[in-house]
C-alpha cells in the first residue's frame, strides 16, 4: 500500500472521502457570529444532502454494472 502511494499508482480517493474531508473542516470552524454560525449549518445541511444522493449514485451504479454483467454473460453463450 505504501509503495503504491509512493509511487502514486493507487486508486484516487472516493467521493466519500472528499465529503468526509469536508464534514471535518467544517466541524474545525468556529464560527464567529451568528451569521457564520448560520452559514456553516447550511453547508453541513448541505453535505449530508450530498452523501444522501452519492449514496444513491453508487447503488445505482452497482445495480446496473450488475445488470451489464448479466447481458455480457447472457451474450457469450
Amino acid at each position: 500500500m505504501t509503495r503504491e502511494f509512493l509511487l502514486g499508482e493507487s486508486a484516487p480517493p472516493s467521493i466519500a472521502s472528499y465529503i468526509q474531508s469536508i464534514s471535518e473542516v467544517l466541524q474545525a470552524i468556529t464560527p464567529r457570529s451568528r451569521r457564520d454560525e448560520r452559514r456553516i449549518e447550511i453547508a453541513r445541511e448541505s453535505l449530508k444532502e450530498v452523501r444522501r444522493h452519492s449514496r444513491r449514485l453508487q447503488e445505482r451504479v452497482t445495480l446496473l454494472e450488475e445488470q451489464v454483467q448479466v447481458l455480457e454473460e447472457s451474450k457469450e453463450q
